[in-house]
């Protein structure tokens, strides 16, 4: 694994959000949800699609904290413009689980991982 220096690290912006909004993502090449998770004052309401059908639903995700890298460019998704990149964990069989702060612990909209 290449080693990276502290620097770089920091580039990454990783903000903590609630998921407002989630929808099917038919078109997706792979089964994927659309989201809408909000970061609060300054960044605001991001979309995202995200490959978590194995694990959630639409109805599943709004109100759910996730955590995800906020500062990579749009990359478009089929029809659908991707502005952040949520973040999980693959499980036992390859599939994702989302990434977010503690259950029970409240933290802001836009909590940025230090």
């Amino acid at each position: 694994m290449e080693q990276i220096d502290f620097e770089q690290f920091m580039a990454v912006d990783i903000r903590c959000g609630t998921v407002v909004d989630a929808q099917p993502f038919p078109e997706a090449r792979k089964p994927a949800i659309k989201l809408w998770v909000d970061f609060g004052e300054g960044i605001g309401v991001k979309k995202s699609s995200a490959q978590i059908t194995d694990h959630y639903t639409p109805e599943d995700l709004p109100g759910r904290k996730v955590m995800a890298v906020v500062n990579f460019p749009p990359r478009q998704i089929g029809p659908f413009m991707s502005e952040i990149l949520v973040l999980g964990f693959p499980d036992a069989n390859g599939a994702i689980v989302l990434a977010g702060p503690d259950s029970g612990i409240d933290l802001p909209n836009g909590a940025r991982l230090a």
